[in-house]
């Protein structure tokens, strides 16, 4: 995702968020926790008059931004931080219901119409899966953006055959021309689903079975793909793979829809031709979702703020801000999203509804039902979280071969008994010196 972050609501956050404030007072403020750049600023800015609008009630906003999902859930499950609404990954959310940490969304919203169930059929049921008991998550959670996970790649040095295998990533033809997303869970699921590409193929597991089996076994086998993997990456990389990629510096960028469709664009701009496709062996689908915090202290302008961010015209500004594609699926979105330019259709009837068979669209911001169809939701590690982390900490920590740790050794072997050296010369110097004191003592 760009990182960017507006001057006013930094201004807005130091000028309200340094004290302590009333019930009344805190009414009128809403905070928001949201990942950078992942929202039009205009939309945001336009919120509290909207809000007036529908309520008589004035609102001022403060909005702060994290890059990490640990980061945001460490500081509500142990700060205790007073966010009104945040925007986790699916896995987050998953957590942070089944340890209890969000409130329903209040979906009373009094003459306002309720936009949240623009949100697609197929998003809700996706988001379903992740359900706690007592807890049925589309009562606690509003899908934002949505997208895949695949392989961004140079036309003028890949061809498109050569990137429809994961196995494009362990081919030593490209070594130091492909980058990774610093990523565990992404990492981890590619690995798993490369590991079993021919029990793909007989059809005898599923990509949902392999990428959310988290036993020992299946964390060495992702190991050790990885580490097989390893020699041919040029770096694992947060948010700067896609400028790589326009610079013709890397060849292939494991990344994610909406980062590719921002590095599509501007490569265009300079001439560099790229492309972005899922592997026919299947990978991850991801959503974010907006939820309310267990110690929020605005529950009433959070669920507006929602509601209002599902308005399709809303939705449309956000995509085309961010290049990501909304969860919002009505006939005015898929209207202005269609492209008669393209000589493909794709069947979006799973997200739009009958109607949407064959339609025009960017295939890569929309993947046509096939490609929905050999993916999955990677669900939260749960117990088995630390142990995934801990092999992902030797995957990019093992970096060193056998020759380069014994030469290391013994470097600091030969620093040892150069040190060991000295301080036994510098003791025999200062015993002698004693010994010549005393004798002169003695001779006096």
């Amino acid at each position: 995702m760009k990182r960017y972050t507006s001057l006013l609501f930094i201004v807005a956050l130091f000028l309200l968020g340094g004290c302590e404030r009333t019930d009344e007072q805190r009414s009128r403020i809403l905070k928001i926790y949201n990942w950078a750049d992942y929202i039009d600023e205009e939309v945001l800015a336009e919120f509290p008059e909207w809000y007036k609008e529908q309520t008589g009630e004035e609102i001022r906003i403060i909005y702060q931004v994290f890059d990490i999902n640990e980061i945001m859930l460490t500081k509500i499950e142990r700060g205790h931080e007073d966010f009104d609404v945040v925007c986790p990954s699916e896995y987050i959310i998953e957590r942070m219901l089944r340890k209890d940490l969000l409130l329903p969304i209040d979906r009373n919203f009094n003459n306002t119409p309720d936009y949240t169930g623009n949100v697609s059929p197929y998003i809700r049921e996706q988001l379903d899966k992740i359900s706690q008991p007592g807890r049925e998550a589309n009562d606690y959670v509003v899908a934002y953006m949505w997208g895949t996970a695949g392989l961004l790649y140079n036309k003028r040095f890949v061809s498109e055959e050569e990137v429809e295998s994961w196995e494009c990533l362990w081919d030593p033809k490209y070594k130091g021309k492909i980058l990774m997303k610093d990523s565990y869970r992404d990492a981890y699921g590619t690995a798993i689903i490369y590991a079993h590409a021919q029990q793909l193929a007989d059809g005898t597991v599923t990509v949902e079975e392999l990428m959310n089996d988290y036993s020992p076994e299946a964390i060495e086998l992702a190991e050790e793909y990885l580490k097989a993997m390893k020699p041919n990456i040029a770096g694992w990389e947060a948010d700067f793979g896609k400028e790589m990629m326009t610079k013709n510096k890397a060849w292939i960028n494991f990344t994610w829809s909406g980062d590719a469709v921002w590095a599509i664009d501007e490569a265009a701009l300079v001439g560099v031709e790229l492309d972005y496709l899922v592997p026919e062996e299947g990978s991850n689908i991801w959503f974010d979702g907006w939820v309310i915090p267990k110690y929020a202290r605005n529950r009433k302008a959070a669920s507006y703020f929602i509601n209002y961010l599902c308005q399709a015209d809303i939705a449309l500004r956000n995509m085309d801000e961010i290049g990501y594609v909304s969860a919002v699926a009505t006939p005015e979105i898929l209207e202005e999203k269609i492209d008669e330019e393209l000589e493909e259709c794709s069947d979006l009837s799973y997200f739009f509804g009958p109607g949407a068979e064959c339609v025009s669209v960017d295939p890569v911001q929309y993947p046509d039902i096939g490609v929905v169809e050999r993916c999955a939701m990677i669900r939260d590690f749960g117990d088995q979280t630390e142990l995934v982390l801990q092999m992902w900490s030797r995957v990019k920590g093992d970096n060193l071969n056998a020759g380069i740790v014994l030469l290391i050794f013994l470097v600091f072997g030969l620093l040892l008994i150069w040190l060991i050296y000295h301080r036994v010369r510098r003791y025999k110097q200062k015993q002698k010196n004693r010994s010549r004191r005393r004798r002169r003592k003695w001779y006096k």
